[in-house]
């Protein structure tokens, strides 16, 4: 019996090691059946990434602050694998002097770096996708509800999130036509690599989990399992959206 994946090939941008949500996404993909194809920025996470994955053939390097990378890192997806069925992009950056304090004392250059890693590279990733991706396929990207509240701590990456979310919106308006639908997951917080980053992210941590419905926080499998479903052709109608997966954390 097919499974829900079964035929789709499925890039996934942002896969840094096992505790990470685009592992937690990928986990899901390959249990429903899919192909995947990885990037890793430079050849230290290439190294961290190998422990996951052995087939060389599909990891493929990409740095999205490179329009150039982008381009040669899909003609290479292309070469190898032809066209793909869905991108997930889980990527985002800034330093971690800017997640601390106030914001006002965020720095211009440092405000600009978290605003093109993490919100204008899915913009950059649509626009070369757009060669690589069937009709229909799906891009989905990772948030946070720090783009809604102002988190203690998160600054430039809250306000970042936010234009990501912006650009979910005016993407799944201007990809429809070649049939691809964009959609964002905002997944609860989770103790990865990227949120140590964060000043006192252990008491972030805390205060998600004591937030949830039911006392345990979500885990990468879950927001996975959502992931999942917007790859699927499960989710055709379902467009422009963020969907929260941080077990009701939002709620409150």
């Amino acid at each position: 019996m097919d499974k829900l994946l079964s035929g789709k090939k499925i890039l996934i941008m942002g896969a840094a090691n096992k505790r990470s949500i685009a592992w937690g996404c990928a986990q899901s993909m390959l249990d429903n059946g899919a192909e995947l194809i990885f990037t890793y920025q430079n050849e230290r996470l290439k190294k961290s990434l190998n422990r996951l994955v052995q087939d060389e053939d599909r990891l493929i390097e990409c740095d999205v602050s490179s329009d150039e990378s982008i381009e040669k890192a899909f003609g290479q997806v292309a070469d190898r694998f032809g066209k793909i069925d869905g991108i997930v992009h889980a990527i985002a950056f800034a330093k971690k002097e800017e997640l601390a304090g106030d914001i006002m004392n965020s720095s211009r250059e440092g405000y600009a770096l978290a605003q093109n890693i993490s919100a204008y590279s899915l913009i950059a990733v649509a626009k070369y996708g757009i060669k690589i991706l069937n009709d229909p396929a799906s891009i989905v990207t990772l948030t946070y509800f720090g783009s809604e509240r102002a988190i203690p701590n998160y600054n430039v990456m809250g306000v970042a999130k936010a234009a990501l979310e912006a650009n979910v919106r005016y993407l799944a308006r201007d990809m429809a036509k070649y049939g691809v639908r964009v959609n964002a997951i905002s997944a609860g917080a989770v103790k990865t690599l990227a949120v140590t980053g964060v000043k006192d992210h252990g008491d972030l941590l805390r205060l998600s989990r004591e937030r949830t419905v039911d006392g345990e926080s979500v885990t990468t499998e879950q927001i996975g399992g959502a992931a999942s479903f917007l790859v699927s052709d499960l989710s055709t109608g379902v467009v422009g959206d963020v969907i929260y997966v941080d077990k009701g954390v939002h709620l409150i």
